[in-house]
């Protein structure tokens, strides 16, 4: 086979034939980009209802940990992650983003950015765990309608999707602008992964995206223009279809 040589542009010049042509292009990103890698927490810690409710942040929101399973999920990711070229480390405000975030925070030495932006969903009256009692038996009316809409908006009290995919899509923003040509690590939630990937495809009615624990979500940030590259990949936990 003739041996390419490099030409000005796209194309390639062969050696032999000296004449130009033009293989298929392949992704790069655009100069002043952001390379985001959403990393949804790892499993947090389950809630007995014969128990005490998950810590409360000083607004209502529960904050569980992670459970054993996450911290090792945590470990695998960061694993992962570790040899890119990570130029900074975002987290939220709820403590499983950032137990999920130390291990890769130990293997680079970059110390965690807060962005209070990419924190959970807020569902009033089932915060503390409720909400977990009430989705896992299925049978609540709300519950159902949760399902059936892939939103929370009939939750009482509930943040509404009006106002959580902006309030999302905004500290996404933030994180562009503070690092065009950086490659980031922004460790979050599933529902934010979900409001994000669902908005920039267009969903504006809400779908469930199944998003996994410590699931690697690939967004390029250039502007207007966002790359959805990949989503939900959680094969460093097992199975390349995990």
């Amino acid at each position: 086979m003739a041996r390419e040589l490099e030409a000005e542009g796209v194309g390639a010049v062969t050696e032999q034939t000296g004449k130009k042509t033009y293989p298929q292009l392949q992704y790069v990103a655009p100069p002043g980009s952001t390379e985001i890698l959403l990393v949804r927490h790892g499993s947090s810690m389950a809630f007995d209802p014969d128990g005490p409710s998950f810590p409360l942040m000083p607004d209502g929101q529960g904050d569980p940990p992670l459970a054993p399973e996450g911290h090792e999920q945590a470990e695998l990711v960061g694993a992962r992650l570790a040899s890119e070229p990570i130029t900074a480390i975002y987290v939220t405000t709820l403590q499983r983003t950032v137990q999920t975030a130390a291990p890769l925070v130990e293997a680079t030495g970059l110390s965690p950015i807060v962005e209070p932006g990419l924190r959970e969903i807020f569902l009033g009256e089932w915060e503390g765990g409720r909400g977990r009692q009430i989705m896992g038996e299925g049978t609540h009316p709300i519950a159902l309608e949760v399902m059936r809409t892939g939103s929370w908006d009939s939750v009482p009290g509930a943040e509404t999707q009006a106002e959580f995919r902006p309030r999302c899509l905004e500290a996404l923003a933030r994180i562009h602008a503070d690092n065009p040509d950086g490659k980031v690590v922004a460790f979050s939630h599933g529902g934010v992964i979900g409001a994000v990937v669902n908005e920039l495809l267009g969903l504006r009615e809400s779908r469930w995206l199944g998003v996994g624990n410590t699931s690697i979500t690939h967004l390029v940030y250039d502007g207007d223009n966002i790359a959805v590259r990949s989503m939900n990949d959680s094969s460093h936990i097992g199975g390349l279809f995990s």
